[in-house]
């Protein structure tokens, strides 16, 4: 229709991407998949990597799927952290780290030990996660490629440097590098001291909903897409998953649950007190001066893990879903954020080692593995969303649930009854709605993010979860998770 736009998303997750087509109009908001991708990463004898030519050779066909739809524009998501250097040519020095791997596991507590816990958390207020950007850079120190660089580019800086020719640090997803002041929302140059890099390296910072640039030339030739420019969204997708939250009062916390759950709150400002950084509290910067205060653990990954363990694939998953909803519950609990879940590996074997270690009975059957875990998942989103709330002096009235996860009914209704909250459970693309709802914003399609998430919630399937369990139980099995986990009874 004549009153609708057209943009195209790059959503890139930590195993899979797309391309999606998104039209916005006057109570239309409407996503074709034009392209999807695996995203696997590559092991070399230096450590794990991501394939970021490979992936970026699949962008280009996604939009060249796209280009007959007539995108007048596209946005880049992806997953945050993780970077590629620039020479002063502009060439790729090496291929960009997975945040998996583990050559910033002894690094990062020597430089908190050596910049202070406390320091670190009053500038960036970001969580503990030895992968953050600025651990990587101090385990880089000393490297050929390092002393080389002239540019750092988070990911989707990188690929849309490569569509534009043009620079620069989209604001969400710098927040998640530890290299930024959550206070003044600029780079910090005592940040890049403990990295150990010179401030120079970190580009120009750019809001959600500026211009990057038009696609180069070859890059428009290639694609069919002369013409189309790049406009910065928030580029971690995280950020553009909140946006795509359908909530219409602010008493609300969300998960976005996939590979990770990241939950929490949507605030005005950042809270970096003692208690938060104590509970291991982040705060990353989000759309129109937000922050989203939450928490990190571990999400989906644990059942991707254990699915590639027993070499099954995701249609598998709902016969084995409806085993875990017929298993015993709470026979035995796990930590989702203990660090053996963290690198790739036989989950099941884990799981099975840590319920040994702390008194519980091995799960004996799939069914019983995945409630297992879907049910420290839902006690793990409990407490980070009562966590946030009392450090924020915050109600909480309901959780939106959004991502991938919002597919799983039996994870959706535990994450109710472990909360004692109603839980609206979707979108499922809710990443690659808040992409294009910032670029429609950005082409007057839609004025503000309230009519943005309005929209969401009028055209967008969702579903409401009521709690339904038995609220002592989960009381028990909380405090059973706080213990590590604890025998059956104990």
């Amino acid at each position: 229709m004549a009153d609708e736009l057209t943009f195209a998303a790059v959503d890139l997750g930590a195993s899979s991407g797309r391309v999606v087509v998104g039209r916005v109009g006057p109570g239309v908001l409407r996503l074709t998949e034009a392209h999807r991708f695996r995203n696997e990463p590559v092991r070399l004898p230096d450590g794990l990597h991501w394939d970021v030519t490979g992936l970026y050779r699949e962008v280009l066909h996604g939009l060249s799927a796209a280009a007959p739809a007539g995108p007048v524009s596209i946005g880049v998501d992806s997953w945050a952290v993780d970077y590629g250097l620039l020479d002063a040519s502009g060439a790729l020095l090496g291929v960009p780290y997975h945040y998996r791997d583990s050559r910033t596991d002894a690094v990062a507590p020597r430089v908190v030990a050596e910049a202070g816990a406390d320091a670190l958390y009053a500038a960036n207020g970001l969580q503990y996660l030895p992968f953050n950007t600025i651990f990587q850079l101090a385990a880089a120190a000393g490297t050929a490629q390092l002393a080389a660089a002239r540019t750092l580019l988070l990911i989707p800086d990188l690929l849309g440097y490569w569509l534009t020719g043009e620079r620069g640090a989209e604001l969400t997803n710098a927040s998640t590098t530890g290299l930024l002041d959550a206070g003044t929302r600029t780079w910090s140059p005592e940040l890049a001291a403990v990295a150990g890099i010179d401030p120079a390296l970190l580009p120009a910072i750019r809001e959600p909903g500026s211009a990057v640039g038009p696609l180069l030339p070859e890059v428009a030739a290639e694609t069919g897409l002369a013409g189309v420019s790049v406009t910065a969204v928030a580029s971690h997708d995280t950020a553009s998953a909140v946006i795509g939250v359908p909530a219409s009062s602010p008493d609300f916390g969300y998960i976005s649950c996939g590979t990770w759950s990241l939950a929490g709150l949507e605030l005005p400002r950042p809270v970096r007190t003692a208690a938060a950084r104590a509970a291991n509290f982040t705060n990353e910067l989000g759309i129109d001066g937000s922050t989203r205060f939450l928490r990190n653990t571990m999400g989906l990954w644990l059942v991707q893990e254990t699915l590639r363990a027993w070499r099954l694939d995701t249609d598998a998953l709902r016969g084995l879903l409806g085993e875990a909803a017929r298993a015993e519950p709470f026979t035995a609990l796990i930590d989702p954020d203990d660090g053996r879940f963290l690198p790739p590996g036989d989950m099941p074997a884990r799981i099975s080692a840590f319920c040994r270690e702390t008194g519980q009975p091995a799960p004996e059957s799939r069914g019983a593995l995945l409630r297992c875990v879907l049910e420290s998942l839902a006690l793990a989103h409990r407490r980070t969303i009562r966590t946030a709330a009392a450090l924020a002096d915050r109600d909480v009235r309901e959780v939106h649930l959004v991502g991938g996860g919002a597919r799983n009914e039996l994870l959706c209704q535990l994450t109710a009854d472990a909360l004692d909250l109603p839980v609206l459970a979707g979108p499922v693309e809710a990443t690659a709605i808040g992409n294009v709802l910032v670029q429609a914003r950005t082409a007057g399609a839609v004025p503000d993010l309230a009519a943005m998430r309005a929209l969401t919630a009028a055209t967008q399937p969702l579903r409401r979860y009521t709690p339904s369990g038995d609220r002592r139980s989960w009381e028990s099995a909380a405090a059973r998770l706080e213990r590590g986990g604890g025998p059956v009874g104990g």
